[in-house]
């Protein structure tokens, strides 16, 4: 948890770039992440340097090569120790026409992050904005794995505009109650074929941390964990560098953040190869036939985007590989030929575990789309026997475009610190939603509709159309409200008549 401190340093940061001249949120987060890779790389070559030192030995792997670049600049001035002390104009002419030309030509080293910074582009308009911003982001300690994660999730907290094609940031409470929900083991090959900033990809990799404390010492998960664990797609460019670096900050060496059109490229390759799906898709409306992935086709004949990526969904989990996906409510009950044949799949070729209906207001103020989670394994031979439905009325925060928390810090999320009351029950759901989860195949079956959650059997939903909204299946209780008989209510108004017209006799006889 990063502190009001750094916090503030960070704000002062920024407020710089928006002062400076760049108020685009992801302009700003894009510089500052070449500036923070920047950082690192003059760090793996300081701990090299210290290694060599220390073993008495050439070093082993320089990044930053001796001698002079293109240019005739050394380059060690191209170092962030080196250039952080050059006077602005100086610095502003190393790092636009000496670094990011360098940067540029690093993917030669085969990691995720380089690969990224091929096109990286240097758009810090003034040196006085470079300056300032090279010495705030200097004092700002990333030497600790957690800080430097939390600090990034910080930065990309500021991003608060929709981004294209129906892209929006999923709050990170929503993210950790699907990765708890899935309980990620250190053997899963986990992907987000919509991955964004990997928010799922970093919780994911948290929460195994957290309840695997062994999985770095052992050789072969670590070498997993590092390597071949986390996947990520996306066709924005932008979104790559951020999600890669965000993922170096939170400590992992090599993920797989590449450049993937999800609905418009075949799977060759991809199928059946994830044991974990997590994501939160855009729902960016249709695509053109000829513009879909044949394989999602046979699948699903259909052009809507939400429904493709279920038809993805299912083509990249292996069998017995399961998933938590976010989909607009017509997903569950649609009434088109695709709406009905992928709900079908789902429940009568694959095992649908659960629906957990989230509140309205959950993605403002980015949409006010109402959402849920789908849970689901992939089997191909079916095994839905109930349903387990939850219906999310609170989850923390306030619902309107404030989002303003509605408890203290350590009663918010799916996991909170401290146990939450009845009264705070109401104000956050999550942590009722992981209790009931574990208890689906149990006591949750006794549930009546009427509660907040309860299961469905297969039956049910197979004579509903398989329809899978939870309203279809809540009974509402109705109170019974006894009223007067209206006889009883006419003899009273007759009553208040004549004390009306005996009032008014008496005033006009008052009168005269």
């Amino acid at each position: 948890m990063i502190t009001g401190t750094i916090k503030n340093q960070i704000d002062q940061v920024w407020n710089a770039f928006w002062s400076g001249g760049i108020s685009n949120p992801l302009e700003v987060i894009e510089q500052i992440t070449y500036l923070l890779f920047l950082r690192r790389l003059d760090d793996l070559q300081t701990l090299e340097e210290n290694k060599s030192a220390r073993l008495k030995q050439p070093m082993a792997q320089r990044v930053f090569p001796e001698g002079i670049d293109p240019r005739g600049r050394p380059y060690e001035d191209l170092r962030w120790s080196r250039f952080k002390h050059f006077a602005p104009g100086d610095m502003y002419v190393v790092v636009g026409d000496h670094v990011f030309p360098f940067l540029r030509t690093l993917g030669g080293d085969e990691s995720t992050y380089a690969h990224h910074m091929k096109d990286a582009r240097f758009t810090i308009p003034t040196p006085a904005l470079l300056s300032k911003v090279v010495d705030l982001l200097d004092a700002v300690p990333m030497e600790d794995r957690d800080t430097k994660g939390d600090l990034y999730e910080y930065m990309l907290g500021k991003i608060a505009s929709a981004g294209q094609n129906g892209q929006f940031r999923t709050p990170r409470h929503i993210i950790r109650l699907m990765v708890e929900l899935t309980a990620p083991q250190p053997t899963d090959v986990i992907c987000d074929p919509a991955c964004g900033t990997a928010g799922f990809l970093v919780e994911a990799g948290e929460v195994l941390r957290e309840r695997y404390p062994d999985i770095l010492h052992d050789a072969r998960l670590r070498e997993h964990f590092h390597h071949r664990m986390f996947h990520g797609f996306d066709f924005d460019n932008t979104m790559l560098r951020i999600g890669s670096m965000n993922m170096l900050l939170h400590g992992v060496e090599n993920p797989d953040i590449r450049y993937r059109d999800s609905l418009a490229q075949d799977h060759a390759g991809e199928e059946e190869k994830y044991t974990l799906v997590l994501a939160n898709p855009p729902f960016a409306g249709s695509l053109d036939y000829e513009n879909t992935a044949k394989d999602l086709l046979q699948i699903v004949k259909t052009k809507k985007t939400e429904l493709l990526f279920l038809a993805l969904f299912l083509r990249l989990l292996k069998p017995g590989g399961r998933a938590a996906v976010i989909v607009p409510d017509g997903v569950l009950f649609g009434s088109s030929t695709a709406h009905r044949a992928l709900r079908r799949m789902l429940v009568e070729d694959q095992k649908l575990d659960a629906v957990v209906k989230l509140p309205g207001g959950v993605f403002r103020p980015y949409a006010g789309v109402s959402t849920a989670i789908l849970l689901f394994t992939k089997t191909n031979s079916g095994g839905t026997d109930h349903v387990w439905f939850y219906e999310v009325e609170a989850d923390g925060w306030s619902l309107d475009d404030k989002r303003a928390p509605l408890l203290a810090e350590d009663k918010l999320g799916p996991t909170p610190r401290l146990a939450l009351s009845a009264e705070e029950h109401a104000k956050n759901n999550l942590p009722d939603v992981l209790a009931r989860w574990a208890e689906r195949d149990g006591a949750e079956r006794e549930r009546p509709r009427t509660a907040q959650s309860f299961c469905v059997a297969k039956a049910d939903i197979a004579a509903q159309g398989y329809d899978l909204s939870l309203n279809r299946y809540k009974e509402v209780v109705h109170e019974a409200i006894e009223h007067r008989a209206p006889k009883e209510i006419l003899a009273e108004l007759a009553t208040l008549e004549e004390e009306i017209q005996q009032g008014m006799k008496e005033l006009e006889g008052m009168l005269g």
